[in-house]
């Protein structure tokens, strides 16, 4: 019970905030967004871009570790297009958006955030070589694999669709500041100490931020028809992903109990506000990650709680 009050209940706490506000009309959908535009496109990339260049990085890339989580990405992935092709019968533009929320968790607004409350800043070393990868690799094979279904036989060429993918990847500003991090971590890190400072500032408020925002775009969304896909999509997300990496992670890979903590505890987050965007920037499967989106975020309150309890 302490780890629902103590870790998970603070966070969700947050994210209600944000919706109780927006709902009762007391902020507007437009400070929502510029909220959550200052905490996408300078916050968060902030913290990741000090997170990355302080990295250890021979210690944090741990095959083992990302092994495990991707395959559990991925399983929910697999899980949820052949599902929406074969049991619900839609077409391939639309499978490969459901099949996008099943692949890409919220690992960094709800990851990190009950990460750090349950272990600690230290044990945190995981989720961000996790984060690293997962928006230019999740958007990459998400962005690859649509236009390869809506173009068959009439498609973009090799370079075109190679282009398409690095301008949609790089444009983000998440992107840019792992990017950064990695040129500061990598160069021996040569700025000085008032310019951390400075971002320092800047990266605590990036979480709250986020989250209180989170709350106030939720409200937006509607558990709308198509049951059987949103539940489809809740199940890969929090049962499916994290149980992959679990098993991978203490039957195969003996991870460290670090390691195991960041894997298993970003695996089992709902799907993040990018399934819906993703789904939005094609036009396809918009009313099922939107569900899938607010149902598996309220859901995780409680799941979340049963992986804690499963972790050593």
């Amino acid at each position: 019970m302490s780890a629902l009050l103590d870790v998970i209940l603070p966070v969700f706490l947050v994210i209600g905030f944000g919706y109780a506000m927006v709902r009762a009309n007391l902020m507007a959908e437009t400070a929502v967004d510029a909220l959550m535009r200052f905490a996408q496109n300078f916050a968060v990339p902030c913290l990741l871009f000090r997170s990355i260049a302080f990295l250890d990085l021979s210690a944090a890339y741990d095959p083992g570790l990302m092994t495990s989580f991707y395959a559990g990405a991925f399983a929910g992935f697999f899980a949820c297009f052949f599902g929406a092709m074969y049991l619900f019968h839609r077409a391939m533009p639309d499978a490969v958006s459901i099949g996008f929320a099943g692949l890409f968790s919220n690992s960094l607004l709800l990851g990190l955030a009950i990460t750090e409350r349950a272990y600690g800043t230290a044990a945190l070393q995981g989720n961000y070589a996790i984060i690293s990868l997962h928006a230019p690799m999740l958007y990459g094979f998400g962005i690859a694999l649509m236009e390869w279904a809506r173009t068959r036989g009439h498609g973009l060429s090799g370079a075109a669709l190679l282009r398409q993918i690095a301008k949609a990847i790089l444009s983000q500003s998440l992107v840019i500041g792992i990017l950064l991090g990695f040129a500061v971590n990598l160069s021996g890190n040569p700025l000085p100490g008032f310019f951390w400072s400075a971002i320092d500032m800047i990266t605590r408020a990036a979480i709250p931020v986020a989250l209180f925002g989170l709350g106030g775009v939720l409200v937006r969304y509607r558990i709308e028809g198509d049951i059987g896909p949103v539940l489809m999509v809740t199940a890969a997300s929090l049962i499916l992903h994290p149980a992959v990496t679990w098993v991978l992670g203490t039957q195969v890979f003996s991870l460290g109990t670090d390691a195991l903590r960041s894997a298993v505890v970003t695996a089992a987050m709902a799907p993040g506000v990018n399934a819906y965007m993703f789904a939005h920037m094609y036009g396809v499967g918009k009313r099922v990650n939107a569900s899938s989106v607010l149902v598996a975020t309220a859901l995780s309150i409680l799941t979340t709680w049963g992986w804690l309890h499963i972790l050593p």
